[in-house]
């Protein structure tokens, strides 16, 4: 992480990771889905610790859920201090992505297939989330809706 991007702390700014975060997503729906996707839902990001300048920062990200034409990624942000080699985990998010087909309209993607009990555990979770995101959609009584 360089001095730009920096906030008044001294740390690097949330947005950029925020940022840094969604890409990681979006990239991990794209490959599972081989199509281009758009961002549809980020939900809660806390920090746990601060990343500062000079860190190395490593994200992971996954496809832990998929519907008809969305798809879930969970990702984890870690940081290294290179000095002391020390690495820390400094959040996780799970964004909701839709693929596009070329005329820009959502389009199916792969099913999920889990592989082991901890992404059979993981996909589960997803699908909790996902309810609870359109229960959410509802609610608010908005006409636009979370792709299933």
């Amino acid at each position: 992480m360089q001095p730009d991007m920096a906030n008044l702390h001294g740390n690097v700014h949330g947005g950029v990771i925020m940022k840094l975060v969604d890409e990681a997503g979006a990239l991990a729906c794209m490959r599972h889905s081989q199509q281009r996707v758009v961002t549809v839902a980020i939900d809660q990001m806390t920090f746990r610790r601060p990343i500062r300048i000079g860190d190395l920062v490593t994200f992971t990200a996954e496809v832990s859920y998929t519907g008809k034409t969305s798809m879930e990624a969970e990702v984890n942000v870690y940081a290294q201090d290179v000095r002391s080699g020390t690495t820390c985990h400094t959040n996780t998010a799970y964004l909701v992505y839709v693929a596009l087909d070329d005329k820009d309209s959502p389009c199916p993607v792969p099913t999920l297939i889990p592989e082991t009990e901890a992404q059979q555990l993981r996909m589960q979770q997803a699908e909790e989330r996902q309810a609870y995101r359109l229960k959410q959609r509802e609610q608010l009584g908005s006409t636009e809706s979370v792709s299933e």
